[in-house]
């Protein structure tokens, strides 16, 4: 089984926010097909919403790393 990469920006995300949530059901359904999926964003909702992993960096060290969580999660 051959693997890819995919990168996608916070621009597009900026750009078109009504398909923002076709692009993250698209990417749900390949997370849960087994493909690791790493998303850098400043769109809360989208981060609140989801629930998924997060992992807070500052400053290039982890401060938060939390398996459902959300933008505003307590560090």
């Amino acid at each position: 089984k051959e693997k890819g990469r995919k990168i996608l920006t916070n621009y597009y995300y900026s750009e078109h926010p009504e398909t923002a949530w076709d692009i993250m059901n698209l990417l749900n359904d390949i997370n849960a097909r087994g493909t690791t999926v790493v998303m850098a964003t400043h769109a809360k909702d989208i981060v609140n919403k989801m629930k998924k992993r997060v992992i807070q960096i500052d400053k290039g060290v982890i401060i938060r790393d939390d398996k459902k969580g959300g933008y505003n999660s307590e560090v």
